[in-house]
C-alpha cells in the first residue's frame, strides 16, 4: 500500500520540484533584467567614478594592501591586488562580481568567478576546479572540515575574481589607481618604529624572522628606508593573497638532523679515594649536558629594577629579596651593589620563581627553609 501511495504521489512531488526551479529561474532573470535597466537609466559618470577611486586610494590603510609583487624569471612583477580590484569595481559602479560554488563533489569543488559590467554588457567568467587538499612540507593533506574547504575555495576564487574585474574595467583606470596607491605609500612610508615593528610582526605570523628580512634589504631593521618599507608591504600583500611564497623572497637555511655531539670529560674524584698510579676516569658526555663556563658581562641594568619588573604585584621589592637572601646566608656583601655582573645577581635571576616564593613567605613571617 505504501509503495502504491508513493508512486501515486511522486508525480506531484516532481511537479512541485520543477515548479520551484522554474520560479527561481524566473526570479533570477527578473533581477538581471531590472539591474540592466537601472544601469542603462542611470549610467556612470566616468569623471566622478575616477575621482571616487582616486580618493579611496589616498587612504594609507587601503594603499598598504593594494599592490602585490612577485618574482618571475629573475624580475619582480607588481600589480593591483584583489583588495584594490574590489575597490575599483565598487566605485566604478554598475558592476556585478563575485565567486560562487557551482558543485561540490567528493574531494573537489567546481567554482565560478565572474564580473559583469551591466552598462556595457561586458562579462568575464572563469570556471575552475579546486581540489580539497593542501600541500605541506609533510606531503599532501586532504581537507574534510567545511571551514577549511570554504577558506581554500575562497582563496582560489579571489585570484580569479581579480582577473575578472580587471578584465571589465578599462586599463587606464586601473593604472591611475595603481599610481595613486604608489604615491600614498611613498608619502606614508615613514621609518616609524611602531609601523616597522607592526610590519615585522606581520611577517612573523608567516614564520619569517627579522634576520631573513635584514638579509633581503641588506641592512639592519633600525636603519630601513621608506622605499624598502613600500617594497616589503608589496611582498607581504603578495604572500597574503597567495601570489607568491615566502621562499620566493627570503633565504631559508637547510635544517639537518644530526646526533647530539659528545666530548670527553674528566670526572675528578677526591684524592683520598683515588688509587695511586691510575689516571682520572674519563667518560663521553653530551656537550649539552656540560654546564657552560660563566662569562663576566658588563652591567646592563640594575638588579633592583629587574626584580621590581619581575614582581607582578609590586609587593616584593629588591630590598625584601636582599633581606631574605642575607637571612638564609645566600647573599654576600658584593650583592649590595645590585648589578648584574656578580654571581649573587645571577642566582636571583636564574631561580627567580623560588626566590619570589620564599621571599613572600619570609615577609609573611613563615618559617624559613
Amino acid at each position: 500500500m505504501s509503495t502504491e501511495l508513493q508512486e501515486k504521489s511522486s508525480p506531484f512531488s516532481r511537479t512541485a520540484s520543477s515548479s520551484q526551479v522554474e520560479i527561481e529561474s524566473q526570479r533570477a532573470v527578473a533581477e538581471v533584467q531590472s539591474a540592466m535597466i537601472l544601469a542603462r537609466r542611470f549610467p556612470r559618470d566616468h569623471v566622478a567614478a575616477l575621482d571616487r577611486i582616486l580618493n579611496a586610494c589616498t587612504r594609507p590603510s587601503l594603499a598598504e594592501g593594494a599592490l602585490y609583487t612577485y618574482s618571475r624569471g629573475g624580475t619582480d612583477i607588481s600589480g593591483p591586488s584583489i583588495r584594490l580590484a574590489e575597490t575599483i569595481a565598487q566605485n566604478w559602479g554598475n558592476i556585478q562580481f563575485g565567486v560562487r560554488e557551482l558543485e561540490q563533489r567528493e574531494g573537489e569543488s567546481v567554482v565560478e568567478a565572474f564580473a559583469w559590467d551591466l552598462e556595457t554588457n561586458t562579462r568575464q567568467v572563469k570556471v575552475f576546479q579546486v581540489r580539497h587538499e593542501r600541500h605541506t612540507d609533510q606531503g599532501v593533506k586532504m581537507l574534510t572540515k567545511p571551514r577549511d574547504i570554504y577558506e581554500l575555495v575562497a582563496n582560489h576564487g579571489a585570484r580569479r575574481l581579480r582577473a575578472c574585474i580587471l578584465g571589465v574595467v578599462p586599463g587606464d583606470i586601473v593604472e591611475e589607481a595603481v599610481k595613486q596607491c604608489e604615491v600614498t605609500l611613498q608619502s606614508s612610508a615613514e621609518s616609524n618604529p611602531e609601523k616597522v615593528k607592526a610590519l615585522i610582526a606581520a611577517f612573523g605570523a608567516m614564520r619569517i624572522t627579522s634576520t631573513q628580512i635584514e638579509k633581503r634589504i641588506q641592512r639592519r631593521i633600525d636603519s630601513i628606508q621608506p622605499a624598502q618599507i613600500v617594497q616589503l608591504r608589496k611582498i607581504y600583500a603578495s604572500m597574503r593573497d597567495g601570489m607568491s611564497k615566502p621562499e620566493d623572497w627570503f633565504e631559508y637555511e637547510p635544517e639537518f638532523e644530526t646526533a647530539s655531539p659528545t666530548t670527553t670529560a674528566t670526572i675528578d674524584t677526591p684524592t683520598s679515594s683515588r688509587r695511586r698510579g691510575r689516571p682520572p676516569k674519563t667518560v663521553d658526555v653530551p656537550i649539552d649536558d656540560i654546564a657552560p663556563v660563566p662569562v663576566e658581562t658588563a652591567p646592563v641594568e640594575s638588579l633592583a629594577s629587574r626584580i621590581d619588573k619581575l614582581s607582578a604585584d609590586g609587593k616584593v621589592t629588591s630590598g625584601d629579596v636582599l633581606a631574605y637572601l642575607q637571612t638564609v646566608g645566600k647573599a654576600h656583601g658584593a650583592w649590595n651593589t645590585l648589578d648584574l655582573s656578580n654571581d649573587d645577581a645571577r642566582y636571583v635571576l636564574d631561580n627567580w620563581p623560588h626566590v619570589l616564593e620564599k621571599t613572600s613567605a619570609y615577609l609573611e613571617g613563615e618559617a624559613l627553609p
